[in-house]
């Protein structure tokens, strides 16, 4: 498992994000405090505080493509 702390600052952004994170098979989650979502649900992403970084936990440790396509939202 890898985690990596990323900001999604606009309505943009989490919809860029949502889009590049479906195209990858592995099971994603993001964490804001203790609240988890999907990473890869738009609506659960809009129900987290998004004025403060958060972590996406990817369930997998062969990701670097991945983190390689969301490098614009890592902080």
């Amino acid at each position: 498992m890898k985690s990596v702390p990323i900001k999604l600052s606009f309505a943009e952004d989490v919809k860029t994000f949502v889009n590049t994170v479906n195209r990858y098979p592995y099971e994603m989650d993001l964490r804001s405090g203790r609240h988890v979502v999907d990473a890869k649900s738009i609506l659960g992403i809009f129900s987290l505080d998004l004025s403060k970084p958060i972590t996406l936990d990817i369930y997998t440790d062969d990701c670097d493509d991945l983190i390689g396509d969301i490098q614009q939202f890592t902080v």
